[in-house]
């Protein structure tokens, strides 16, 4: 009988979590963040427990998992607006190349050696360290690779996010904070009025936040 229990929750609680990883989103399939890894480990605990306790109530551990699913529907809605939520909770990408000097202090920082470094372009078809402009360290901890082209900067630099300055960027490009609101002023634009503005190839791109639906 014990057998079959186990058998029993083993079938619902894997279509329960393929149901809930589906509402939750193709995100969480294939970039980890580190509240989506949290609530993964969850609801894989918690579907541990239940299977391996056969006599306890299998609601018992299907309503925690709900929980955690409506925290994180939660948590998206509010953070989809809010970039200091998603900036405490999640981290800020980490510059790791900048145009092709190696940041070993942000390495440090982020606990990133350079056996990791080397790993991740092999696995871009990188060669060589001296082929990459500027390498990102994402939230989720794969590494956005730029290698150098003819044409200097031909990546896009954020530079404004959700009407928020991004003073980082700012200093990678050499501009300074009253460059950018001169450049605004130009354009007749009002920074809360910004919803994301990018640099590149020395010039500056706007989207206004009317034309974010």
């Amino acid at each position: 009988m014990e057998y079959l229990i186990v058998i029993y929750k083993t079938v619902i609680f894997y279509i329960l979590i393929t149901v809930l990883y589906r509402l939750m989103g193709k995100r969480e399939i294939g970039e980890l963040s580190i509240m989506d890894l949290t609530i993964s480990i969850l609801l894989a605990e918690f579907a541990a427990i239940s299977i391996d306790n056969v006599k306890e109530n299998m609601l018992l551990s299907i309503l925690p998992m709900i929980i955690l699913v409506l925290i994180q529907f939660g948590y998206s809605k509010f953070s989809l607006h809010n970039k200091e939520a998603r900036s405490v909770l999640e981290g800020e990408p980490s510059v790791i190349i900048n145009r092709g000097i190696v940041n070993f202090k942000e390495m440090t920082k982020q606990r990133y050696n350079i056996d990791d470094l080397l790993k991740a372009l092999r696995d871009k078809s990188i060669k060589s360290l001296e082929e990459v402009d500027f390498a990102l360290l994402e939230n989720n901890g794969s590494l956005s690779v730029f290698t150098k082209g003819k044409e200097e900067s031909v990546y896009p630099l954020p530079v404004i996010v959700e009407g928020n300055i991004l003073e980082d960027t700012l200093r990678q490009i050499k501009k300074d904070k009253r460059w950018l609101l001169n450049r605004l002023e130009i354009e007749n634009y009002q920074l809360e009025d910004v919803f994301y503005a990018f640099y590149r190839n020395n010039s500056l791109f706007l989207i206004k936040k009317e034309n974010i639906k």
